[in-house]
């Protein structure tokens, strides 16, 4: 196969799957980004600070990993379902909420990496995802915690780890 032939095809693959999601558009691209960013830096939380809540020692462990893209597999099934209700049903919100929520979600799990990192949260960022979470979950009595008070070993989101959420790595 020669290297434009190869290209071609390459860009009609991708071409299909940007297709089969509704689209390459700036929501897709953010999701796909902060997917990677999130188990990347749950990858760095896990093998360098070995802090990680996904196991045991805290350091890294392929199940774990394995889990985190397993999940990050699903979620882009549900933004595939979510598109093709949006298709059946002619319409264009279906999928825009679904890759939303999900963006959110990677946004929250981004920014309790940092905080296993050490990286110090900004009070209002702090309070803007609790906001999002108590909306987005149902947690009426989920409080930000107060930022002087932070360790570099403790979530800076209590509540996910107590509702059984787990995302990434």
């Amino acid at each position: 196969m020669t290297k434009n032939g190869f290209c071609a095809l390459l860009g009609a693959l991708g071409g299909a799957v940007a297709s089969a999601f509704g689209g390459w558009d700036a929501s897709l691209s953010t999701l796909v980004a902060f997917m990677g960013a999130d188990y990347l830096m749950g990858l760095i939380v896990a093998g360098i600070f070995h802090r990680s809540n996904k196991s045991e020692s805290g350091a890294l462990e392929s199940r774990a990993g394995w889990k985190g893209l397993i999940r990050k597999g699903v979620t882009l099934t549900v933004v595939f379902v979510a598109c093709h209700l949006d298709r059946l049903l002619g319409t264009s919100f279906i999928r825009d909420a679904v890759v939303i929520a999900f963006v959110v979600n990677e946004t929250i799990s981004i920014i309790e990496n940092a905080g296993l990192m050490g990286v110090p949260i900004p009070p209002v960022l702090t309070k803007s995802l609790e906001v999002l979470k108590k909306k987005a979950g149902g947690a009426e009595d989920a409080a930000a915690p107060e930022p002087e008070k932070w360790t570099d070993t403790e979530s800076h989101f209590p509540n996910r780890e107590e509702s059984g959420e787990e995302d990434g790595t």
